[in-house]
């Protein structure tokens, strides 16, 4: 008994520590999301001061394009998590279903011992029901 108590201790961790690698890999798309989104408008604001949209053109901001560049490489980020999180919550989803697993058993035990409990009770009573009958 006490080992089962300590395997469903061991996979609830698991469980936890899944969840919060799942939590971790969403906050940092968020933030590098964010971040491009940032980027986007900076991008937006040098090209609007200066008055050029072509990235070839020769008087093309450089920190436009350097902010570009930037950007670029947090969407590719974001996108580079994106399996990640695919791998992470494929991962918590066996964690939890080896968990459940373990405490439907627990439970399952737990139960059958309860009723075999109620059945020696009821055996008892039973028994000394007779012996007064008899008595």
């Amino acid at each position: 008994m006490k080992s089962r108590d300590t395997l469903i201790r061991l996979r609830r961790f698991q469980v936890d520590e899944k969840r919060r690698r799942v939590t971790q890999i969403e906050m940092m798309m968020a933030d590098f999301n964010r971040m491009a989104s940032e980027l986007d408008r900076e991008v937006a604001y040098e090209e609007g001061r200066a008055g050029i949209t072509d990235t070839g053109h020769f008087a093309y901001p450089t920190y436009a394009r350097a902010a570009a560049t930037r950007r670029d490489n947090m969407r590719q980020s974001a996108l580079a998590l994106e399996s990640q999180l695919t791998d992470a919550k494929a991962e918590l989803g066996e964690a939890f279903e080896e968990l459940k697993k373990i405490e439907i058993l627990e439970d399952r035990e737990r139960t059958a011992e309860r009723v075999a409990e109620a059945a020696r009770d009821q055996a008892a009573m039973d028994g000394i029901g007779l012996s007064r009958i008899r008595a």
